[in-house]
Formats: C-alpha cells, sequence, structure tokens
C-alpha cells in the first residue's frame, strides 16, 4: 500500500480548483506535501514592525504596519470630468520608515473604511515608486484586530509568530497561511527519510514535529528546531542522490586508458619549452591514477583564471590517444572550440599532424568539428573519427548529434561545464563502446561545499597556482559619474598599452543592433530607483566601439565581436585580433573564457556594475596573460555608497577567484547557485544555505556515502528511498543535477 496517501493528495481536491490551479501556475505546488514543505520565508511577531527602510524596488512584498494617516482626495479625469474621481492615500508606518499606499476609483470605498489612523494590518503588494517615494498601488490587506469580528483571523494565526510564505501576486502570504493551516493535520503521516540512529545521535526532532514547529511555532526555538532537522534532510537526501550515483559509477565497466613509456605523451613533454608547475603535476597525477582505473574516471578540474587546465586536459587527451583511444573536448561556443584548436595544434606542433608528410613518428590528427562548417569540411571531419584516423576531436554540441560516430572513444573533456546541461553530457558519453572517462573543467572557483553540493558526484581537482611568467593584473573601479575625467584618463591608458605595442579589450553588457532587446542583455541588479545609470539601456557594443573610433580611440584599429556574427567573421576578427592586426577589440562576454592572446594587456569593462562578481573575475583573466603586467579598469556610474560599486570594489581588491566566488554566492540568492544561474529551475532546497550550512554540507555528504555502501538499494530505508523518489522527480523536471 502507499505509505503516504494523504501526502500525495492533489491540492484542488482539498483547497478547491481554483486556489489549486494558482498555486500550481505560480508556485510549482500540486499535492499536499509540496505544500507542507513551502516553509515561511520570515516571522513576524505580533507586537513588533517589519522593517519599511529596506523594501527592495518591483518585488511583491508582505508587511505589518500601522496606519498612521488616511486622506481621500477627489480630482477630475477623462473618465470622471467633473472632479468625481476619487483617490485614497493612506501613510502606514513601521518604527522604521514610512510608506504610501494608494486605492483608486470604486476600490476606495471598503478601505476607506477599515484603514482608519491606529489599525494594524498586513498588507501585500508590488513595491514601485511615484514622485520618488516608494508605494504600494492597490495592495491586498488583512486587518489584525482583537475584537469579537477578529477572532477568526486571531486564530488564523495561532501563537505569537506570524509566518510570511514566499507569495504571488494572485495569492497572497496570509491567503498561504489558511491553505498550509487546512493540511497541517495531514504532517502527521509525513514518513521520515532520516535513518533513526542519525536522527537520534543528532537530537533532532521528528518530521511531523518540524513540519508543525515551522509552519506554527511557539517560540523562536520551535523554528529553530524546524530549520535545523528540515536543513538535514535537504543536505542528506541530496547527498544520498550523488553518493548512490557515484556508487553506480564504480559498478560501469570503463577500458583502463594508460600512456605508453615513449608515446605521444612524452613526446609531448619533451617539447613543452616550460616545466609543469606542481599544482599541474598533482592534478595530473590524480587523471592519470582515475584513467587507469577499469570503471569511469568521473572528475571536476577546477582552475583559477590562467592556471593551465588545458594544458593539463591535454596531457591526458594525449595518454587516451598514446592507448589506443580517441578523446574530445566539448566546448560551449564556437569561438572557444576553435580557439581551444588552433591552441591544441599550436602547443603540439608537428604532433598534431597525423597522417601528413612532415608528421612526427607518434603524431594524431586534432579535428575541428562545429555546427557551421561546409558540408565537405564536415564530411571528411566525421570520416576522421569513425576511422579513428582522428585521435582529439574538439567542437560544439554538433558533436552529440546521431550522425556522429567514434572510433574508439577514451575520454570527454567538458569545459566550462555548468553551460551544458545533463543530456547533452549522457548523449556523447554514449558514443563509446563502454562508458568513456569523463573529465570537467571550469574557470569559476567553486566554494567547497557548492562543488559537493552541485557537482556531488565528481571527484574534485584543484588548481590554484599560477604559472611562472604570469604577470600581475592591476584592477581600478573608474567612476564615470562622479568623476568624468577619469574615464577620459582610461582611455588615454589604453592609447599608452598600444603605443607601448600591446592591444586591448573593451567589453559592454549588450551588442546593440536592432533585433536587441534590452531585456535580454545582462539583467540590471536591483537598484534605488533614483539611479540614473538604471534609466538607460546598458551600453552596446556597436555604439561603443563607433564612438570610440570617431573619438577618444581615434586612428586606431578597432573591431568588434559579438555572438550574433557569423562564425566565420567571429574567427576572422579574432584570428586579426591574436595576430596582432587589430589594436582594441570591442565585445561582448563571448571572449569571457578560454580567448588566449599574450600581447593584450588592458582591457576597460563598461557598465561593470551590470555583470556579476564572478563573470567579472572571468573577464578580467583574459589580460595579462603574457610577459607585460595587465590592467582591467571596471566603469560604473553607479554611486559610491552603492550594493554595486561595493561588488566592484570588492573585485579591485582581490585576485583570489574563491574569495570572489564566496562574496557572489554570499550576495546572491541560493536559488541562483542551484537552480536559476545553472539551469533555469528553482532551486530544491528550500532551508539550506550553501555557504552557512557548509558543516551540515560535509557531515551529511559522509552519513550519505556511509549508508550508500552499506545499503545500496535502500531497502531497510523507504521512507528515504520516498524522499529520493521526489527529489529525482524534481530534478528531472527541472534538470538541477549537473552530475
Amino acid at each position: 500500500m502507499d505509505p503516504v496517501p494523504a501526502l500525495r493528495e492533489p491540492l484542488k481536491k482539498v483547497l478547491g480548483p481554483a486556489t489549486a490551479k494558482v498555486m500550481a501556475e505560480h508556485l510549482g505546488l500540486h499535492t499536499v506535501g509540496d505544500l507542507l514543505h513551502h516553509y515561511p520565508r520570515r516571522y513576524e511577531e505580533r507586537g513588533q514592525l517589519t522593517h519599511l527602510a529596506d523594501l527592495p524596488m518591483d518585488e511583491h512584498v508582505t508587511v505589518v504596519a500601522q496606519v498612521a494617516d488616511a486622506r481621500l482626495h477627489t480630482f477630475a479625469s477623462s473618465k470622471a470630468p467633473r472632479g468625481k474621481g476619487q483617490r485614497l492615500e493612506v501613510t502606514i508606518t513601521d518604527g522604521s520608515g514610512r510608506l504610501q499606499l494608494v486605492f483608486f476609483g470604486n476600490g476606495v470605498h471598503k478601505p476607506h473604511k477599515e484603514l482608519l489612523p491606529g489599525t494594524r494590518a498586513m498588507f501585500s503588494g508590488k513595491v514601485s515608486v511615484f514622485n520618488r517615494r516608494l508605494q504600494l498601488a492597490h495592495p491586498a490587506y488583512e486587518l489584525l484586530r482583537g475584537d469579537a469580528e477578529g477572532e477568526e483571523t486571531a486564530e488564523s494565526w495561532a501563537g505569537a509568530l506570524i509566518p510570511l510564505y514566499p507569495a504571488t501576486a494572485k495569492l497572497e502570504s496570509w491567503k498561504l497561511a489558511k491553505a498550509i493551516q487546512t493540511v497541517l493535520p495531514s504532517a502527521q503521516e509525513a514518513v521520515d527519510p532520516l535513518p533513526e540512529s542519525l536522527r537520534e545521535g543528532r537530537g533532532l526532532v521528528s518530521l511531523p514535529e518540524a513540519l508543525l514547529k515551522i509552519h506554527r511555532p511557539h517560540t523562536k526555538a520551535d523554528i529553530e528546531d524546524a530549520r535545523a532537522r528540515l536543513k538535514w534532510d535537504e543536505a542528506f537526501v541530496l547527498q544520498v542522490a550523488l553518493a548512490r550515483r557515484r556508487h553506480a559509477e564504480t559498478q560501469l565497466p570503463a577500458v583502463p586508458r594508460r600512456p605508453s613509456p615513449d608515446g605521444l605523451l612524452t613526446a609531448f613533454d619533451d617539447r613543452l619549452p616550460f616545466t609543469l608547475t606542481e599544482g599541474q603535476q598533482r592534478v595530473s597525477r590524480e587523471i592519470f591514477d582515475d584513467l587507469a582505473t577499469d570503471h569511469p574516471m568521473h572528475r571536476l578540474l577546477q582552475g583559477e583564471v590562467g592556471s593551465g587546465k588545458t594544458l593539463v586536459a591535454l596531457r591526458a587527451m594525449l595518454a587516451v590517444v598514446d592507448s589506443g583511444g580517441q578523446a574530445v573536448m566539448l566546448a560551449p561556443t564556437e569561438v572557444l572550440a576553435q580557439q581551444h584548436h588552433r591552441s591544441v595544434v599550436e602547443m603540439m606542433g608537428e604532433l598534431a599532424e597525423g597522417g601528413m608528410l612532415g608528421g612526427a613518428e607518434h603524431a594524431t590528427k586534432v579535428v575541428l568539428l562545429t555546427g557551421s562548417m561546409g558540408a565537405a569540411a564536415r564530411r571528411h571531419a566525421l570520416l576522421d573519427l569513425a576511422t579513428g584516423e582522428a585521435g582529439i576531436v574538439i567542437g560544439t554540441h554538433a558533436l552529440i548529434e546521431d550522425k556522429v560516430q567514434f572510433h574508439d572513444l577514451g575520454l570527454v573533456v567538458v569545459d566550462e561545464q555548468h553551460r551544458f546541461g545533463v543530456e547533452q553530457r549522457d548523449a556523447l558519453r554514449g558514443k563509446g563502446k563502454q562508458p568513456p572517462h569523463l573529465l570537467v573543467m571550469t574557470a569559476t572557483p567553486i566554494p567547497r561545499t557548492v562543488a559537493m553540493t552541485v557537482f556531488g558526484d565528481l571527484e574534485t581537482s584543484v588548481l590554484d597556482q599560477l604559472p611562472a611568467g604570469r604577470s600581475p593584473i592591476a584592477s581600478h573601479v573608474v567612476p564615470a559619474a562622479d568623476k568624468p575625467h577619469f574615464l577620459a584618463r582610461a582611455w588615454e591608458r589604453v592609447r599608452e598599452e598600444v603605443a607601448n605595442g600591446h592591444q586591448a579589450y573593451v567589453v559592454c553588457p549588450r551588442i546593440g543592433d536592432e533585433d536587441d532587446d534590452p531585456k535580454k542583455g545582462a539583467k540590471p541588479s536591483v537598484r534605488p530607483p533614483q539611479d540614473d545609470a538604471d534609466k538607460r539601456p546598458p551600453l552596446a557594443v556597436l555604439d561603443v566601439a563607433e564612438g570610440l573610433a570617431k573619438g577618444p580611440l581615434q586612428g586606431l584599429g578597432v573591431e568588434v565581436l559579438h555572438g550574433r556574427m557569423q562564425p566565420d567573421d567571429k574567427d576572422a576578427v579574432m584570428r586579426r585580433f591574436a595576430a596582432g592586426e587589430t589594436d582594441v577589440l570591442v565585445a561582448t562576454t563571448v571572449i569571457e573564457v578560454g580567448v588566449n592572446v599574450p600581447n593584450a594587456t588592458a582591457m576597460v569593462i563598461m557598465d561593470a556594475d551590470r555583470f556579476g562578481v564572478s563573470q567579472l573575475h572571468q573577464l578580467r583573466g583574459r589580460v595579462g596573460r603574457g610577459s607585460a603586467p595587465g590592467l582591467c579598469l571596471l566603469v560604473s556610474e553607479m554611486p559610491e555608497a552603492s550594493a554595486a560599486r561595493q561588488r566592484l570594489n570588492a573585485v579591485a581588491s582581490t585576485r583570489d577567484g574563491f574569495e570572489l566566488s564566496r562574496i557572489d554566492l554570499e550576495q546572491r540568492r541560493e536559488g541562483d547557485v542551484l537552480g536559476q544561474a545553472q539551469s533555469g529551475a528553482r532551486t530544491s532546497l528550500r532551508v539550506l544555505a550553501v555557504i552557512e550550512d557548509e558543516e551540515i554540507i560535509a557531515e551529511a555528504r559522509r552519513e550519505a556515502a556511509a549508508v550508500v555502501a552499506a545499503d545500496p538499494e535502500l531497502t531497510g530505508l523507504p521512507g528515504l528511498r520516498t524522499a529520493l523518489q521526489a527529489l529525482l522527480d524534481e530534478e528531472r523536471e527541472q534538470y538541477l543535477e549537473k552530475g
């Protein structure tokens, strides 16, 4: 018999079809269990007022406050020409700030009678701005009264703490609270996913008790108990899913790949003009040990920008070719695939000329395969893949198409992993006779807990040391609005770099052609409404390039590069820039990863506040790749006190990518880390905070590994199996999984 019928009950049976429809469409809640796991975002205390001082713009909010003042105005309008139009303005206060509510037309009568000075209520609506003042237009509200008429309201807010739920315009927090009170008795039937020994050993309350306490707390201690328990559930169930995936991978067969003693890898190492860093040697050993086993390697290689990840990956690919297999490198964009192809062929020299006159003894063929190749070149490349003539293949997701066949695929290297869906990777892995080894690379430093959560089924190697000969990069914020002469000086600096024989990048958030929609550009961060920089669209490549060529950079060779150009044109622009024929490249973030032009020493990032911290760090890594020092100028019109400027100051003050990625995560919501930013979906984590709850995640990983090792099928833990099924269904729907 199904152990949790009450929690699987569809909401439309319990709450009626209209409410259930809104919950499903706007909050993704379908069953009683879903609703019970929709936790309050925060709690209000009856005697305490919320902070109106820091309301976010354009967001839906719920506040508890007292009416200070209410005035009814009449005015003339097209609908009411005789001055019969009515507008009710209500000012509410909470001690920290004041907020104006406005009601119009026929909607003024009820609030005019009910919202009298001194009345306390909950108000819900979208924060907008009018006459430079924050306001809620036509907010929904629920009076908080102590009289007989309000007893029902008081009853529904049992206890001293009022839960405030993540809500939508169609469904206010208090309506959600009432719906949850209706289904709360079913919490008694929740089956506990945690093994009893683990729960008792850590002094955690049972799941039914946790659900009761989080939705109907009597004290702050109740909330703490509930959150501590629910965090463990989230961390543990997710880590069990990852541990089972790791366990399943160890059961798969793979061909061990060992380099031959005097083969291609040795010949390549002999031609290197430098010695590998200690970090590169250590990580290479970890990878070679994995490749030599008879089950597939699953490794994440994360390295600082410019730490030499590509070289480490190439050595792994050569080891596989040595052992008779083929290796493929998957890049997220054509620009990057072409760049990788060029640099691999350059590094290998005659070793990349397999089957050609003048090719070295151990040489192999290095083939590029992208979606925009001509039919003849494509046919040729596909033939080289199928016959095994090409030992190394570099391409975009065009490599995943059905037509592409490999002779003996031994290793898949995925560059910038977070841009690929898990299905794409599986499709590529399915092209091997046996599962190939997998090496995932990222230049975005990932704090340990995120690596354990997002990439938890991969072993991790970290390259945190820069190769000798890499130059320091000086970074400065250029406050264009406060000090326009600083911006003029920035362009002088670019001219100086070019005069010294170097080149520069100028990066903009938007392309700027007719089809370009500013809304699709880099998302501006939420800012106070009076910031002028917010009123204009983000700066665009085409406009900026034209302005520079006619203005401060007149006489220099300026070219543009963006994602909407034809692949051949993009490649031609990159080639000219790499060859030193162009002085200044004005580009979008297509240059963010993998572009390697050692002679480029300066970068100016326009509207830098519109990029994320990690993205700025990535972009900055494109300069200082040669022997001359690098310079990165972050141009912003944001005022000095703004959060955006503080973010930019953080980037300017440190080169440590791990430190910056922590700052980035602390400033973004958890959902961005595991959900939208990674996969376009909402995260399955509701109370667990990846950065703050580092210890819980690490302990949950240990416990999960032990549970799975003892009972891989979880036969003795039916509650855990049920929770896992729910998580994996959600994951499959939302593509949260990254492994």
